[in-house]
Order: structure tokens, then sequence, then C-alpha cells
């Protein structure tokens, strides 16, 4: 008994965390791509080939080597059958797998996000309209989130434009961007204390230096008496630049933003 104790224990000890982390994402693959396939004529098809592999398998393990031979060419022509036959279904599946939201998170187009924001402060500078936009990244922004309004919203430009609209209820405080999503809208920030503050800036700079003088966030001002852009980090504002370079700058910070 101790020896069959002792023979799993050395199994175990011989496992690494990487076999851990391959069998959890193989899993984790096969469980997701089952899903997406269960309600369509492919399904049956993978059932097949998942038959043809177990009795691989066995046969391997029963050393009937003629029948593991057939059996491998066998899966082979099965793949090629099943991309050719099954491809709509397959491009469909990995359209919706590309689009989980736990693979957005983690391979997140930051360029993207950052797209929205630069084509939103555009617009809304050509239409005068004012707004902040803040970007958490290492720093929680938690306490700020909660005195505006949650919305844990998809970002893009449509919406926030419409979050900035005259007519909206929110459009005068702040919209917070955590991990590429639209926290919250209406939010109020700190005002910054600086005395030598140049007097052209209104409420929403000296908001957007405060912010940015209390924590590590990147803010977005679109002035609408001016028609321009700034941007506010580490306390202080760059103003009057164009979407390209707000591209540059929010693209040169991804790494640090969630």
């Amino acid at each position: 008994m101790s020896e069959r104790i002792d023979a799993v224990l050395s199994t175990f000890q011989g496992i690494r965390w990487n076999d851990i982390l391959d069998i959890l994402l193989v899993t984790f693959i096969l469980y997701n791509l089952f899903v997406l396939l269960r309600d369509t004529r492919a399904i049956q098809m993978l059932k097949g080939f998942g038959i043809i592999l177990v009795l691989v398998v066995i046969s391997r393990f029963l050393r009937l080597d003629t029948m593991s031979w057939i059996l491998t060419g066998l899966s082979a022509i099965w793949i090629i059958a099943f991309i050719i036959v099954f491809q709509p279904e397959l491009r469909r599946a990995l359209v919706e797998f590309g689009q989980n939201r736990i693979f957005k998170f983690i391979f997140k187009e930051h360029g993207q996000l950052y797209r929205e924001i630069k084509e939103t402060a555009e617009i809304l500078a050509k239409k005068k309209t004012g707004a902040l936009i803040v970007l958490e990244r290492e720093v929680n922004l938690k306490g700020f989130i909660e005195t505006g309004t949650t919305l844990d919203a998809e970002t893009s430009s449509e919406l926030l434009i419409s979050l900035f609209n005259h007519k909206s209820p929110l459009h005068d405080g702040a919209v917070i961007i955590r991990e590429g999503r639209i926290a919250a809208a209406g939010c109020i920030l700190p005002l910054t204390q600086k005395d030598d503050i140049d007097k052209k800036y209104g409420m929403r700079h000296r908001a957007a230096i405060g912010i940015s003088e209390e924590t590590d966030a990147i803010t977005i001002v679109v002035s609408e008496e001016r028609k321009s852009i700034s941007l506010a980090i580490g306390g202080k504002i760059t103003p009057d630049i164009n979407g390209e370079t707000l591209l540059e700058i929010l693209s040169l910070y991804a790494p640090k933003i969630r």
C-alpha cells in the first residue's frame, strides 16, 4: 500500500506548473469550441472525430499497430474533410471565439480604444462641445467612479459623443474609462489648487490637472470655447494638440493602462 502511495506522490512531484497551465488552456479552448459548435451541424462530425481519437489511443495502448496506423491516417483525412465541409461554421465560431470578453481583456486592442477617443475629441472640438475623459491606469479610481453614474459600457465614439451632448444630464461631469470600458459618466473630479494656472483654463482643465495630480490617470479635455484638445498627466497639461498627437501620446502610455 505504501509503495502505491509513494508511486502516486512521485508522479505528482514530476508535474510542473506549466503542465497544469497547459492542461487548463487546452480544456478551456476545447470547452469553448464545443459551446460554439454544439448548435451547428458540425458537432456531429466533431463527435465522430472524437471517437476516432479515442480508438487511436486504445489501439496504441493495446499495441494494435495496424489498427492504430489506419485510424491515424483516417483522423488526418477527417480533419481535412471537417475544415472543407464546415468552413462557414468554423469561420463563425472563430469570430465568436475571438470576441469572447476574456480574450478581449487579454489581447485588448488599445489602438482601437484610443482611435475611438481621438475621433470623439476631434468631433466634439469641431462641434464646440466640452468634454472630460479620464483613463484609469495603475491607481484605482473607484472613489471618483462612485461620484457618477455607473455604466460599464463598451467604449465607442458614438456613446462618448452622446454622453457629452448638451442635452445629456451627464455632460457636465467626467467620463472615466477603466480596462477599456466606460465605467461611469458624470463623475466629479478634484480641482487643482495651483495658483499659477493660466487664466484661459476653465473648470474642466482645472479638474483634469487636479485628477492627474492625485493619480496617474490620463485626462483628455475638449474646450468648447477654443475648440481645442488638451491632455493632462502627472499634474501637467499639454494644450492645443491635434488628434494625431493625442493618439501618439495615448499609444505611448498604452502599456501602463489597465
